[in-house]
């Protein structure tokens, strides 16, 4: 392991990249790795948009250093389709209307592929608990909560 080059697993491609320094992981999927699906919101932790998935747990992207992440694997919302199949989840949020500027979206996704994966049949407090950390202006909630009870279905 050379200081600077980073080898992990991206959507189920494995990379290697240089990552030096203060550069964080939303920095090098959106920069290095053209995935923009992963937003820049706050800067601070406290609005969600850049949640990725980090060996299948959820983490705020912007708070991350890319080193950190070294051998790990990493799902984006890209990652969370099958090929031009969409996830359940994507498809639930489509289906519903939970997303209306689309901004937190995929940090919603990626949240509640997390749950579904630990807890395919959550109930409702279960994933408003699961998103906590992911603020949305625009919708007020319940159809994000609405899409996420649907695509628990299909997952089960």
């Amino acid at each position: 392991m050379t200081d600077g080059i980073l080898t992990l697993t991206v959507n189920g491609e494995a990379r290697r990249l240089v990552a030096e320094g203060q550069r964080t992981l939303l920095e090098l999927l959106r920069d290095d790795l053209g995935l923009t699906g992963t937003k820049h919101g706050c800067d601070l932790g406290e609005c969600g948009t850049c949640t990725v998935l980090v060996d299948g747990k959820p983490v705020l992207s912007c708070l991350t250093l890319a080193t950190q992440t070294r051998g790990s694997e990493v799902t984006t919302v890209e990652g969370l389709a099958d090929g031009l199949v969409p996830h359940p989840l994507q498809k639930a949020f489509a289906e519903l209307g939970a997303a209306q500027c689309g901004y937190c979206t995929p940090g919603m996704l990626v949240t509640a592929a997390a749950l579904l994966e630990r807890n395919p049949q959550p109930d409702t407090d279960e994933i408003r608990q699961a998103l906590a950390g992911n603020l949305c202006r625009c919708t007020g909630y319940i159809k994000i909560l609405d899409a996420v009870k649907l695509a628990a279905g299909a997952v089960r």
